[in-house]
């Protein structure tokens, strides 16, 4: 353990060469549990957020920082549970680079765990428009809105709208993998959380886009379309509800919004800290190094059996 009871950035930067490997190793089955459990949890600070944004707020910026405070529970549960987030995957760039895991066991990794967000997004979505009743009015009013936002597809301005929600997405998994080296760089709970919230508050805050935030996002909006309560309350016209759907979904958002992730992720966080960090030092290439100051020495016995999402 570093002696000032957190790791240091060269620390932090090994370990997740270790982490990366872990994660590429996983049987499929795991995996891809794991990665359904992630998109629940996800899902989870989705529908608490929307609840969040259900009302009016007269003082400029205090709802969005609301809705920003109530996601971050999701990626506590992923990052402390140990579920396997796409988005927090994206930090295998640095054991890739380092050549600790080749392109095939990444991609092997980025796709199962890809389809079970997705599986486990769509799953809770479900259960909470279609069995819960809990976006059968104000709330499901605004699930709809939301989605309805997401993939409206109408240019913002002189903007295209995959244009701008690319760089949206950049944005947001910068600060969602921040959020996950934070949280790994602290040896206890309390540590964790803090580390996760205020990266994780800031991108919701901020308007950024997640990919597997939207997975739940959009789906609810979908399904809340079926209450006539949700769709009064939502405020759109009949052309705009029709244009929540299904197709738009990944053509307007998850496409793009993915694209966009994998650049702020794995790049402009994993690819940076590598090259500060990690590249030509001893743990690059060799399975299981990790001496003096290296993911080794930082990283206790067991720790990385779980690694964060």
């Amino acid at each position: 353990m570093a002696a000032s009871g957190f790791l240091s950035p060269v620390e932090t930067s090994k370990a997740f060469v270790d982490v990366g490997e872990t994660k590429a190793k996983l049987p499929l089955p795991r995996m891809l549990i794991l990665g359904i459990l992630a998109g629940v949890y996800i899902g989870f600070g989705a529908h608490l957020a929307t609840t969040a944004a259900t009302g009016e707020y007269s003082t400029l910026g205090v709802k969005q920082l609301l809705v920003g405070t109530a996601f971050t529970v999701g990626l506590m549960l992923v990052v402390i549970l140990g579920a396997e987030l796409f988005t927090g995957n994206n930090l295998m760039s640095v054991a890739l680079c380092s050549g600790r895991i080749g392109m095939g066991g990444l991609l092997r990794n980025w796709v199962v765990v890809y389809a079970g967000n997705l599986i486990g997004s769509i799953m809770l979505a479900f259960f909470v428009a279609q069995s819960s009743g809990l976006l059968a009015g104000p709330v499901g009013g605004t699930a709809i809105k939301i989605a309805a936002a997401k993939t409206a597809g109408a240019p913002i301005e002189w903007l295209n709208h995959n244009y701008a929600f690319f760089f949206r997405a950049v944005g947001c998994n910068w600060l969602v993998c921040l959020a996950v080296m934070m949280a790994m760089t602290a040896r206890d709970i309390a540590g964790k959380i803090l580390g996760i919230f205020f990266p994780i508050m800031a991108f919701v805050a901020s308007g950024f886009e997640h990919s597997v935030a939207n997975m739940y996002f959009i789906p609810a909006g979908i399904f809340a379309k079926n209450f006539a309560a949700a769709r009064v309350a939502s405020g759109l016209t009949p052309a705009e509800l029709a244009g929540l759907n299904w197709g738009a979904m990944w053509t307007n958002n998850l496409i793009t919004v993915t694209l966009g992730n994998i650049v702020g992720g794995a790049i402009f966080v994993g690819g940076a800290y590598f090259l500060a960090h990690v590249c030509g030092t001893e743990v690059c290439a060799k399975p299981g190094a990790g001496g003096e100051g290296g993911a080794g020495a930082a990283t206790p016995p067991g720790e990385l059996t779980s690694p964060p999402g």
